[in-house]
């Protein structure tokens, strides 16, 4: 499992990942009793790739291994064999879900793909959640009238980090959302670059902490890799480094 984030405000979009991979073992005992055991495999995963060309972010999330492969190896593969440096973000995130659907058509895999496309004079910013299982792409960042959205989207381990920021609504017996515990709302859009950043950041760093105390699988951990993407430039905040 992972924990993955974009932030995105009126000045660019922030994405951030985590670094764990985690893995389940079968196996028999010796009286032939079959057992599964959830472990963590690494702490060194990359989940986040900038495509320098196209100054897009790509977060992946959910299944880590396909075939025994890591999910970044099909990402390096794909960037190299199915892209142009002309496509943009909305065509990367289509072409993404395709590439991964020809192998793994039901991989409980998604990704955040993120960047600037120019529209007319002006860089108006995409944020896209795909999954290749349910073969879907939905922008996050646009209301339902067509103007720009604000805020933030998060997936993968989702359920502490919910339970923070996001109120809790239950159906009552005709069916109609009932608001059963409320929080403060965060104001989105008068947020700024640096605290989009410190959100982006905070939000993966709860989630380890609190799992730290908890009786469950530590599933997110690892260093934390942020990327910022504006309609200037496209830049690590802070990303691990191979070391000896």
């Amino acid at each position: 499992m992972s924990l993955v984030i974009a932030t995105y405000v009126p000045e660019g979009i922030v994405m951030a990942s985590d670094s764990r991979q985690s893995i389940t073992i079968e196996g028999k005992t010796p009286e032939g009793k079959v057992f599964k055991v959830e472990t963590v495999n690494s702490d060194a995963v990359t989940k986040t790739f900038l495509l320098e060309r196209q100054g897009v972010g790509i977060s992946n999330f959910g299944e880590d291994l396909l075939a025994g492969v890591p999910m970044a190896s099909y990402i390096k593969k794909f960037i190299e064999e199915e892209l142009a440096a002309a496509d943009d973000v909305m065509a990367i995130s289509k072409k993404l879900v395709e590439y991964f659907r020809r192998s793994f058509p039901n991989a409980d895999a998604g990704f955040h793909v993120c960047g600037y496309k120019k529209e007319g004079k002006v860089s108006i910013p995409h944020v896209y959640h795909c999954h290749v299982g349910r073969n879907a792409i939905e922008r996050r960042n646009i209301k339902p009238d067509g103007s720009l959205a604000y805020g933030a989207t998060w997936s993968g381990q989702i359920d502490i980090l919910d339970s923070i920021v996001s109120p809790v609504v239950i159906k009552d017996d005709k069916g109609v959302d009932k608001i059963i515990r409320t929080v403060a709302p965060i104001v989105w859009d008068a947020m700024t670059l640096q605290d989009a950043i410190d959100f982006s950041i905070y939000a993966i760093r709860t989630t380890i902490d609190t799992m730290r105390f908890q009786a469950r699988q530590k599933n997110v951990g690892g260093p934390i890799d942020v990327l910022l993407l504006t309609p200037d430039e496209a830049r690590w905040i802070c990303k691990k480094e191979l070391h000896n």
